[in-house]
């Protein structure tokens, strides 16, 4: 019996991926351009198990069996690491052995927070440990076949994912562009409106995208590879200003194309619509962007801010969008923030536009994540397994 633990982190898209060119090997048709997020606040956590004495492949997803079966990407993808280990060499497993596989999710799955791409970068990179296969760009061609984004969270720091022109798939490859040192105190506040799964799944939503927008096919066309040169530039140059606009624009266009697909995909609600006009409001108090929304397919936001700016963009929201639940130990998650003081300076005229914005429902967030840029998945102890003798533990350790 041989097994492998690791964590793998959520990406979130600057540069969004929507729409594929080929359904099967989850081939997209526009480039796209993430950050890593940190496992220490959101993370898969997978283990797998191999051994001879197995019957049959089985799988634990947050606790309750799924079917192994039925799964076409997930055995795409135990294929594919079959393929690599038999190209290299491999004797650690042989293919033949039967694995069991437990994964966990920190956050909700299927809420617009990236859990899929988590969860099929930690399956693969779980199985590439397991099967002794090294983490390159071939490894991501295998993730992205589980679910698009997972090639992107196969790194830390800033990554795009390339759409390549082969039939084949084989140069649609996820490529780190900056490591997560690179820009460590890029800082981001997740606001979670609804975690509940959302009403219209990310391949369903694409699918008829790319049959029925007539926006689509110019941002595949004109706008994303402009945009692709222009964000790789800001994220090299360190411009958070730069860096913020072409981050909320491509927000925009990615909802205005989720609009725009017949019937029209809504991801987005009302409490959506009000932190982008606060975040605008905000940014204008401010003389320039100190914070930057993006929403995936679903209605949290994710604000990107860098790490001396966070203090006073929380108490404005704070401020903004208040809540009973404010000292509650489980409102704020995440990263501690210090207190707004002197050493926040802020200028007394912005202070009271800040103070004058009008305050919106109380209690529209579920939650607060406070995380921050960072590193690819890594392999954890033995002592950190979800399975024992095969099977799932009560309870994770």
């Amino acid at each position: 019996m041989i097994s492998a633990t690791c964590v793998a982190p959520v990406n979130i898209a600057l540069i969004k991926y929507w729409g594929k060119r080929h359904e099967d090997l989850i081939l997209p048709v526009n480039d796209s351009i993430s950050m890593t997020l940190s496992t220490d606040e959101l993370c898969a956590k997978t283990t797998v198990t191999a051994s001879e004495l197995f019957d049959t492949n089985r799988m634990w997803l947050n606790g309750e069996e799924v079917p192994f079966e039925g799964s076409p990407r997930l055995q795409r993808c135990l294929k594919e690491v079959h393929r690599l280990a038999v190209a290299r060499g491999s004797q650690k497993v042989p293919p033949s052995w039967k694995i069991h596989i437990a994964s966990v999710n920190n956050f909700p799955t299927a809420a617009g927070l990236a859990s899929s791409a988590a969860g099929y970068a930690c399956l693969v990179y779980s199985l590439s440990r397991l099967y002794d296969i090294p983490l390159n760009e071939e490894l991501t061609t295998v993730a992205r076949q589980g679910s698009g984004s997972a090639c992107r969270s196969l790194y830390g720091g800033f990554v795009q994912w390339h759409r390549g022109a082969l039939d084949d798939g084989s140069d649609s490859v996820a490529k780190q562009i900056a490591p997560s040192s690179h820009w460590p105190n890029m800082h981001v506040l997740i606001l979670v409106v609804n975690d509940e799964r959302k009403k219209t799944a990310s391949t369903k939503g694409m699918q008829q995208a790319v049959k029925t927008s007539q926006l689509i096919k110019h941002r595949v066309d004109k706008v994303v590879p402009e945009r692709i040169i222009q964000l790789r530039e800001a994220i090299a140059n360190h411009d958070f200003q730069t860096f913020a606009e072409i981050t909320m624009k491509d927000s925009n266009q990615f909802h205005a194309i989720a609009l725009d697909t017949y019937p029209p995909c809504v991801y987005m609600n009302d409490v959506s619509h009000r932190i982008v006009s606060f975040v605008h409001d905000y940014n204008e108090i401010m003389g320039g962007y100190h914070a930057a929304y993006t929403f995936d397919a679903g209605p949290n936001a994710c604000l990107y801010v860098l790490e001396e700016n966070v203090p006073q963009l929380l108490d404005a929201i704070q401020k903004v969008f208040p809540s009973d639940l404010i000292d509650s130990d489980t409102y704020l998650r995440g990263l501690s923030v210090p207190k707004v003081d002197n050493s926040h300076k802020i200028d007394p005229a912005q202070r009271n536009k800040i103070d004058s914005l009008d305050i919106i429902a109380k209690n529209s967030f579920r939650y607060i994540i406070h995380t921050k840029v960072g590193e690819g998945p890594r392999e954890l102890s033995a002592e950190n397994s979800l399975l024992i003798n095969g099977l799932p533990l009560e309870k994770e350790k």
